[in-house]
């Protein structure tokens, strides 16, 4: 007698499996494992973003706003982490170090909820902050603390190779 039909004939002995579903402890197993999986089986945030269809991702972050001040950022406060310059009136973000990893890349164009337009990404956030933004608001300290800390959905066209 080979293992396999050990194994699977043993199987049969301790619970046939037409009378799995009446046992109660069988059941509470079950529900704790789908409950377990639920909560722990989510995944990274790569498999958090949401498909909007073929050709664009779409996922929740925390979206918060920044100037060209130094105070805000460091002795050169026009130029981005990545090199470029920024100026008054530009539609800029930073984005955070995971959602470079998900294709937030480098000049990529992402619309975000409750804005007009595209941002497009010049910037990039210290490595401590996680599924978050900053929008940039040139040099208007107000607008920026009137906008505040919020909840947005943010969408961008998804790369040829994801």
């Amino acid at each position: 007698m080979s293992i396999y039909y050990f194994i699977r004939d043993v199987r049969f002995r301790l619970m046939p499996a037409k009378h799995l579903f009446k046992n109660k402890a069988f059941l509470l197993s079950l529900v704790f494992l789908a409950v377990v999986i639920y909560i722990f089986g989510r995944g990274s945030d790569r498999n958090s973003i949401e498909v909007v269809s073929k050709a664009y991702n779409s996922i929740e972050v925390i979206a918060t706003a920044y100037n060209s001040v130094a105070k805000q950022t460091n002795k050169n406060p026009t130029i981005t982490a990545w090199g470029h310059t920024l100026k008054p009136g530009m539609k800029s973000i930073a984005v955070s170090r995971d959602l470079i990893d998900l294709g937030l890349v480098y000049n990529m164009e992402v619309s975000i909820e409750g804005l007009q337009g595209s941002y497009k990404v010049l910037d990039k956030m210290n490595k401590k902050w996680r599924k978050r933004i900053d929008i940039y608001m040139g040099n208007d300290v107000k607008l920026a603390k009137k906008w505040g800390k919020k909840k947005v959905k943010i969408s961008w066209k998804r790369n040829k190779n994801s």
